[in-house]
């Protein structure tokens, strides 16, 4: 492989111009095919093969006049002060505004809170429910400017009026301020690292363009592939991580082999033949962890591992290809200013060169300094890194998972204002009513049976008359906990009336009996995640050991790479339980409502960082095993692989972990949730673990690292990641001056 790499970097760095026409054209054309696209569908929820989806699909199909994915706004009236809200004045503004409410546009039908027998038993508050013929991400602004000019004209007469539903627009008050922070410190980070303002630009150029390719062609393929809006939130957030490492591995390689006297062109060759193998296969673990999600069997999940998998291939392409296009344009101001006098005015002799290398040589830098501290006390660092991870991650142990929801939008939100005078007025469970569906050919009475019964459960506050479809054959009950929707107590009733379902089926003559809702979901989605849990990790775990094998040729180095993910993983979520659930530094993160930790994010957090993780294994253990199969012993090549990887590798997981903490800025919770998992995740993997951890045990292990059985060794083809076939061609020099720039 590293042969065919090399081949490809050198053809990029002398036709440099139709490399960088090519990816050009290739941003045009994905941008021009983005722009003329038909708009994206809305987002979607489903969990095929699960009881609630079963529900859900059953109205969709029975009920046709009701659109099961219209939005909807319940907004909630509340009379100020002592005053009730059926007084005749109070009970003339609420119609007045259920009045301007069905007059908004879009808006489908409004039901009269008094005719529906919506008002608190204490006749303080009430609701209107308001149902619109789009869906959420359909909405025009002229329905949303109507729905909050109704309510404010409302205010305006002394009543509070909130509302809460998919149809209540969430106002975003960030607009990308993240994301530009987390592009402004890796610009430092690369300046700082390189020395060039050319070198830093490089990484940042190619990173933007390779993610807007990545972007624009998951909004052309929006609508005929089913990609809603926010499936391209992961693909930005990991395709500019990866592109910005990727490049920055080629472009520190390039100037490696430049300083050891290589002429540009052969140094480009040869930094892709090396550094580009060990992009490769990075990048194939992350596209692995990233397309596994496919396991967990939730098409939103599926879409998004999907097409960030896609944009991270664009990164490994542009990686191999257009950053040496770009280093052909500047050979010699990718270096830092005291190196590039080395290519001006009057030559070095080789005495002096040889001279100069070899002072370069012996002059340890940091990553060769740790390395050796490391090397001295292997147990220490085992120890202190292996207990440090661990107290940090014992919180993981109360994780709890929950959904995001209104009950967890900041207090000041209408939504959660709305939600809490629900729960105030009506009890908590109001906020997540059960919805039972009931198939019989006589479907109203074998409902009204099943309500009777289910007005006798535990835990049932209250039960809905049955209503049944024009046909007959289906028929629906709702019902009322006496508990919230994430209360551990509604769980177990849900569980409890599907375990009641089968019995009234016989004794109704119901044909299927269906128990959905929130809850309900919440408890189908989380049997769903625990169900793939196991066999994603098989999956991404097992493919990416065999990978890792196939790179190294040595079966101790993906195990102790697969075990110091786990570490580094379990500590992240045990931070994130920390600050989000139990409230530590929640003040500082601005984090408003500590509360159950989101049930996707284990599964993301594994999927993501275990790719990550990867990347830094590879880019750090693949110098250390260059130098191992030139000759080095095992101590050499640890110190080896640090003196020239672990500035960059340093330098990438401080790059990574900027552009993630950029959305703790965000103002919603879970956004903060996600960015603070991955940047702690990040930083815990690449310092702790790779830069801590691994050198520690390579010293404790010596030469039994490497260690392959030799009936693998036979099977197993060489892809030649370490570059040993290039040193059988001969080299060009480079005269060390004047060269063009």
């Amino acid at each position: 492989m590293a042969t065919l790499l090399s081949a490809l970097g050198r053809f990029a760095f002398r036709r440099r111009g139709l490399v960088v026409l090519l990816w050009l054209l290739a941003l045009v054309g994905a941008g021009f095919a983005a722009s003329t696209a038909p708009p994206p569908p809305a987002d979607t929820f489903s969990m095929p093969g699960t009881e609630s989806q079963k529900a859900f699909d059953l109205l969709q199909e029975k009920f046709p006049d009701v659109r099961a994915d219209g939005a909807t706004a319940r907004v909630v009236i509340r009379a100020p002060g002592a005053e009730q809200i059926t007084s005749p004045a109070r009970k003339a503004q609420v119609e007045q505004l259920v009045a301007d409410l069905a007059k908004a546009p879009e808006v489908a039908a409004v039901a009269d809170p008094f005719q529906a027998g919506a008002v608190s038993a204490d006749r303080t508050t009430t609701y209107a429910y308001v149902t619109y013929t789009a869906t959420a991400t359909e909405l025009t602004d002229a329905a949303h400017d109507g729905l909050t000019g109704a309510m404010e004209r409302a205010r305006g007469t002394g009543l509070v009026v909130e509302a809460g539903g998919d149809a209540v627009k969430i106002e975003q008050a960030m607009g990308g301020t993240g994301e530009q922070l987390g592009l402004l410190v890796s610009a430092v980070v690369l300046l700082l690292t390189f020395g060039s303002l050319v070198a830093a630009g490089m990484p940042l150029l190619t990173a933007v363009i390779g993610v807007g390719i990545g972007i624009s062609g998951i909004t052309a393929l929006g609508s005929t592939l089913g990609l809603s809006s926010t499936t391209s939130t992961l693909a930005m957030m990991i395709g500019l991580a990866v592109g910005i490492d990727y490049a920055l591995f080629i472009v520190s390689r390039y100037r490696s082999e430049i300083a050891e006297g290589r002429a540009p062109a052969d140094a480009a060759a040869r930094a892709v033949g090396t550094a580009g193998s060990a992009v490769v296969f990075a990048g194939l673990t992350v596209i692995i962890a990233l397309a596994g999600l496919a396991v967990v069997n939730v098409p939103m999940l599926t879409k998004m591992g999907l097409t960030a998998a896609g944009t991270v291939a664009v990164a490994v392409l542009v990686a191999l290809t257009f950053v040496p296009a770009l280093l052909a344009f500047a050979p010699v101001k990718v270096l830092a200013r005291a190196e590039r006098k080395r290519f001006t005015g009057k030559p070095l002799s080789k005495r002096q060169r040889r001279r100069a290398d070899r002072a370069a040589a012996d002059r340890p830098n940091l990553g060769a300094r740790w390395a050796s501290l490391v090397l001295r006390r292997p147990v220490a660092v085992l120890l202190l890194g292996v207990l440090g991870l661990g107290t940090v991650a014992v919180p993981a142990a109360s994780l709890e998972l929950g959904l995001p929801g209104e009950g967890t939008m900041a207090p000041e939100t209408t939504q959660r204002k709305a939600y809490d005078m629900l729960s105030q007025s009506f009890g908590p469970g109001f906020n997540g009513p059960l919805t039972v569906t009931v198939e019989a050919k006589d479907a109203k009475a074998a409902a009204e049976q099943v309500r009777a019964a289910l007005e006798k459960a535990d835990g049932v506050d209250a039960v809905a008359p049955a209503t049944a479809n024009p046909a007959g054959d289906t028929a629906l009950v709702n019902v009322v906990p006496t508990t919230g929707p994430t209360d551990a107590r509604t769980e177990d009733l849900v569980r409890s009336l599907r375990g009641l379902a089968a019995g009234l089926e016989s004794r109704t003559g119901a044909t299927e009996i269906l128990v959905a809702g929130q809850t309900a979901m919440f408890i189908d989605f989380s049997q769903t995640l625990d169900d793939a849990l196991l066999p994603y990790l098989a999956l991404v775990v097992g493919l990416a050991f065999l990978l890792l094998m196939l790179v190294f040729r040595s079966v101790l180095v993906p195990l102790k790479a697969a075990l110091g993910f786990l570490l580094s993983v379990t500590a992240a979520l045990g931070a994130v339980v920390a600050v989000f659930q139990w409230g530590w530094l929640a003040g500082l993160l601005g984090v408003d409502h500590p509360g159950p930790v989101m049930s996707t994010l284990p599964i993301f957090l594994i999927g993501v960082v275990f790719g990550l993780a990867m990347d830094y294994e590879v880019f750090l253990v693949s110098r250390m095993r260059e130098a191992y199969v030139h000759g080095a012993r095992p101590g050499e090549a640890v110190a080896t692989g640090f003196r020239y990887g672990g500035r960059v590798v340093g330098a990438a997981a401080i790059i990574m972990t900027s552009v993630f903490s950029g959305f703790i800025l965000e103002d919603n919770d879970f956004v903060k949730m996600i960015g603070f998992g991955l940047a702690v995740a990040v930083l815990f993997d690449a310092f702790v673990v790779r830069m801590a951890l691994v050198p520690a045990l390579f010293a404790l292990l010596g030469t039994s690292a490497w260690w392959l059985p030799r009936w693998l060794d036979r099977l197993l083809p060489n892809v030649d990641v370490e570059g040993e076939k290039l040193t059988q061609h001969p080299r060009e020099t480079a005269p060390e001056r004047h060269l063009v720039s």
